[in-house]
């Protein structure tokens, strides 16, 4: 009888160790608070009624299980700073391919009294457009949705305040939703002029002049697009998801950028937004696209604190590693700890 052949102790450890990994219950989240308008805020009765209201703020994020507890701290803050949190409609946007009902159950499980939508975003509509970035991250198809909002969000809405998911704010996004876009201006980003612009884009893009005269009569400057206010009307009204694509088309015939979904917002809208104050984004607290190492806030006031950057404090309080500013993101986690789960 052939002798049977024993299986070496390491494989054996990494097998139980990754098959435990793998049957780990799904986060679990407690519910937050309930927070209630003051007293000058207009009544609007009913969802229905606020998707389609101009006196509503409203929010648009995506959301997928990889970023869930960066949503879920994001929602939380945005409601406790906020003067009418009854007044904000949230318009969540999922991967098709995403278990869109558990999404939704997971978020009415902590905030049982929010108004939102949960709309499905077909990833074929823009994977054949997608370039391999310098991080995989960027290069889900998610990431490219704040591009189709005019098209996904109902007709009816106008005008939306667009958030990525490793964000806080500590301040009342009315404010935000409330900046003016000028006669033309298609949204409104803060602007950081004394970034390195030319580095967004390759030499190939630089060295082609029927290519670089894109910026010929801008003045063309970084802006992050993890926080923007959007005309939606005008956004429609010119095409201009037709217009990022075009962009997205070209950079697979010819290397042009990059870095994921943002450049082509930087070709087709830099140096043609409206302005907002540096204090809605304290961006880059991620640290950069490779290390994701710790960064200082910048200079002034903070309205909004972004994680940008490889770098998430979820990721890194876990990992017991965080950063001094991941101190702030804390308060808003609401993920319930492993031992109470049955509680």
């Amino acid at each position: 009888m052939k002798p049977q052949r024993q299986l070496p102790l390491l494989f054996i450890f990494f097998f139980i160790t990754t098959t435990a990994a793998a049957a780990a219950p799904p986060q679990q989240f407690r519910e937050a608070p309930e927070f209630y308008n003051s007293a000058e805020c207009p009544s609007i009765e009913n969802t229905h009624e606020l998707i389609c209201s101009d006196e509503a703020v409203h929010a648009a994020m995506t959301l997928d299980s990889a970023y869930i507890r960066g949503s879920m701290a994001a929602i939380l803050s945005i409601l406790q700073h906020s003067s009418c949190p009854q007044n904000i409609i949230f318009h969540f946007v999922a991967s098709a391919s995403a278990d869109a009902s558990h999404l939704r159950a997971t978020i009415l499980a902590s905030f049982p009294y929010l108004k939102f939508e949960v709309y499905r975003f077909d990833d074929s509509s823009v994977s054949g457009l997608i370039s391999t970035s310098i991080r995989s991250a960027l290069d889900c198809p998610l990431n490219y949705a704040r591009s189709y909002l005019a098209n996904i969000l109902p007709l009816c809405v106008r005008k939306v305040v667009y958030l990525d998911s490793d964000l806080v704010l500590v301040d009342d996004i009315a404010k935000l939703s409330e900046t003016p876009l000028g006669e033309d201006h298609i949204l409104a980003a803060p602007e950081y002029c004394n970034a390195n612009f030319t580095s967004y884009f390759t030499p190939t893009f630089w060295s082609n002049p029927s290519l670089s005269l894109t910026f010929a009569d801008r003045k063309a400057c970084y802006f992050n697009t993890g926080v923007m206010v959007i005309d939606l009307d005008r956004w429609r009204n010119g095409d201009y998801t037709r217009k990022i694509e075009e962009w997205m088309e070209l950079q697979k015939r010819m290397r042009i950028y990059e870095l994921g979904s943002l450049p082509p917002f930087l070709l087709v809208f830099a140096g043609n937004i409206a302005p907002v104050d540096h204090k809605w984004n304290q961006h880059g607290l991620g640290g950069d696209n490779f290390r994701g190492l710790c960064r200082d806030l910048h200079p002034g006031p903070v309205s909004l604190l972004h994680w940008s950057g490889k770098g998430k404090p979820w990721a890194r309080l876990d990992a017991n590693r965080p950063c001094p500013l991941d101190a702030l993101w804390a308060p808003y986690d609401l993920l319930k700890p492993p031992f109470s789960f049955d509680s």
